[in-house]
């Protein structure tokens, strides 16, 4: 019975600690996503905190590709920063270009079209490898919203508009994911990732038109000298 009692006891405790930093993450994690919908260039910083304490965690309930993806986000938050502070030279070089700072864009849907495809596919190989050789829970899943989210998080660094669209789908499968791990605190701010998604496309989408009218309005301009 006091062995039960122990037992019991040490698991509240490990829950507790478990909580305290999955709540740390959670707070970290929206101020990231709060300042990139702004895109103001401190959201890698709190991005690099967050995805340091969700390495842990991922790892502690065997959902070993969530672990490796934040390990990734970790780097990305690095490259995110230097990328967003420093111009590209093709951007530095247009005449007409309205902004000191990298530009959003929208890719083609031929363009999208090819991305999902090529990532679909590794998602499968990569989960059938979990799935054969690994103890990690959900394989296919677990795959799916790692390489959906490796090739997004590189279109956040880009500033590709239609990155919050691919981040609805991989938030909402994700809830799921979390939900099955107990992982609730995570859970719920997946819920409200969704609708951040929403709202951070429109708020690109309207400073990407606003710049590309700007753009026209200055090559018109310049025609007309």
């Amino acid at each position: 019975m006091n062995d039960v009692m122990l037992a019991i006891q040490q698991a509240f405790s490990e829950a507790s600690v478990m909580t305290f930093w999955e709540a740390i993450a959670v707070m970290l994690a929206l101020a990231y996503l709060i300042l990139a919908m702004r895109t103001n260039i401190w959201c890698w910083s709190a991005a690099f905190l967050s995805t340091a304490i969700y390495t842990v965690l991922f790892w502690n309930v065997s959902l070993l590709m969530e672990s490796v993806l934040n390990i990734y986000y970790m780097g990305m938050a690095v490259y995110g920063y230097w990328l967003w502070l420093h111009v590209p030279s093709a951007q530095q070089s247009q005449r007409h270009d309205v902004s000191s700072q990298l530009n959003i864009t929208s890719w083609t849907l031929k363009t999208h079209a090819i991305v999902i495809a090529v990532t679909s596919l590794v998602s499968v190989v990569v989960g059938y490898g979990m799935a054969n050789y690994t103890s990690a829970a959900f394989p296919y899943i677990d795959a799916a919203t790692t390489c959906f989210a490796v090739m997004t998080t590189y279109l956040v660094a880009k500033k590709v508009l239609e990155n919050w669209l691919y981040w609805v789908v991989i938030d909402v499968v994700s809830i799921y994911l979390y939900f099955q791990k107990g992982l609730m605190l995570t859970s719920g701010l997946f819920i409200l990732y969704v609708a951040m998604a929403v709202a951070g496309y429109m708020m690109w989408r309207k400073k990407y038109q606003h710049t590309i009218v700007k753009q026209d309005k200055l090559s018109q301009q310049a025609i007309s000298v």
